[in-house]
């Protein structure tokens, strides 16, 4: 287990996501991006005929990773796939015989893309390399001219996008675009059943983004049900009453922290006394329910040198 200095430096410094995705999406991912690239290819070098031309497939290769990898991401969908290569690949055209300079062309090529897929919500990040590829591609790639959109770029956007709905349809949790995956997977939340009215709902998470002024790769339901989530695996993080034991040491976790020792209870057993032996109001003791207590505890926990070790608790008879 890594302590919370290394998960700090590790995620928050180094940007390293300790996520828990299963084995089998990690393989399944290789092997959507191994089909795909691979057919691009193919198709390529028998429509294009020009192998200078069918290297423009580069780009195809970040779209692959994610369509593959995180095919429910906002960035991963159809339309910024759609509108973010053609769109991209229009600048880039009109950038190299319009601008003479080919750093600026190249610049401005990747810059203006970035600005219209704002504006036009089709943000996908492989459209930039489609817009710098032709204006540093090769003669042959530049002899197209906007017959570039069409050909190749518009051929591998349908392609890619064809392998991620196939490829992905057998895979519940894995449907593409999303819009599929939640009109087919039986198990999913739906609409205003998935929290109460007075608790958090998707305008509140719309609001919350606008307001923190961010690009979420993510999409606002699934954002709602995540909050959904985390909220009942929060609820389980607190221990049942059987779980308070005389000796034994409990945190509250969070930001105002405080660990207590279990040092008496009373004859029938429904009250316990306790005394803060680290943190916030340390040295202090108080009296609680049992079943107060419990609420309050988020998990049991043991002296490991200067720290505290967290126990892993069963529940008890």
């Amino acid at each position: 287990m890594l302590n919370q200095k290394t998960k700090h430096f590790l995620v928050d410094v180094l940007g390293i996501d300790l996520d828990s995705v299963s084995h089998r999406e990690r393989w399944l991912s290789m092997l959507g991006g191994f089909i795909s690239i691979s057919l691009i290819i193919y198709i390529n070098l028998r429509v294009v005929h020009d192998w200078g031309v069918a290297l423009i497939v580069a780009s195809m290769g970040a779209s692959a990773v994610l369509l593959f990898a995180v095919p429910h991401g906002k960035l991963s969908q159809p339309w910024p796939v759609a509108g973010g290569h053609l769109l991209s690949a229009l600048i880039g055209v009109a950038c190299y015989r319009w601008i003479p300079h080919l750093p600026s062309a190249a610049g401005l090529a990747v810059g203006l893309s970035i600005g219209a897929m704002h504006y036009l919500r089709c943000i996908h990040p492989p459209g930039g390399a489609t817009a710098l590829s032709f204006v540093i591609g090769s003669p042959s790639l530049h002899a197209l001219g906007y017959q570039y959109l069409m050909e190749p770029v518009l051929i591998n956007v349908v392609i890619i996008l064809g392998v991620a709905v196939v490829f992905n349809l057998p895979f519940v949790t894995r449907r593409y675009p999303q819009g599929l995956q939640h009109l087919l997977a039986r198990d999913r939340h739906h609409g205003g059943s998935l929290l109460d009215a007075n608790e958090i709902q998707r305008a509140d998470v719309v609001r919350a983004i606008e307001q923190m002024d961010i690009v979420v790769d993510i999409n606002d339901d699934d954002l709602v049900e995540l909050f959904h989530l985390a909220k009942a695996h929060a609820k389980q993080r607190h221990l049942s009453p059987d779980h308070i034991v005389l000796g034994h040491y409990f945190t509250n976790g969070g930001e105002h922290w405080s660990v207590r020792r279990i040092v008496d209870e009373s004859a029938d057993h429904q009250q316990v006394i306790y005394r803060v032996v680290a943190g916030n109001e340390k040295t202090s003791t108080g009296i609680n329910s049992r079943d107060e207590f419990a609420r309050w505890a988020r998990f049991e926990v043991e002296r490991q040198g200067s720290d505290w070790r967290r126990v892993e608790t069963t529940t008890r008879n």
